[in-house]
């Protein structure tokens, strides 16, 4: 669901953003800053961009048979007041 390399891309971007008096600890940072974005990334109530296109396809599909629905009332609709 979350791209690992993505937060070890954003760990280092942060490390390396650090003064230069800092840089002596960097890697230390750059484990802990990774291993912060990964909880805080996983509290998050997300879904993977598979689950969100699976989804998306669902919706749509219901949303064509909700129309095709829809259709069928308004003729019967139109059938019984031409009768009535």
């Amino acid at each position: 669901m979350i791209n690992p390399k993505k937060i070890e891309e954003m760990a280092k971007q942060l490390s390396e953003s650090l003064p230069s008096g800092l840089k002596q600890f960097a890697g230390e940072f750059e484990e802990r800053s990774k291993q912060v974005l990964q909880n805080q990334l996983l509290k998050l109530d997300m879904v993977s961009r598979e689950e969100f296109d699976v989804q998306q396809h669902v919706l749509l599909k219901t949303r064509e048979k909700l129309e095709a629905l829809q259709a069928q009332v308004n003729e019967l609709e139109k059938k019984l007041n031409a009768t009535g």
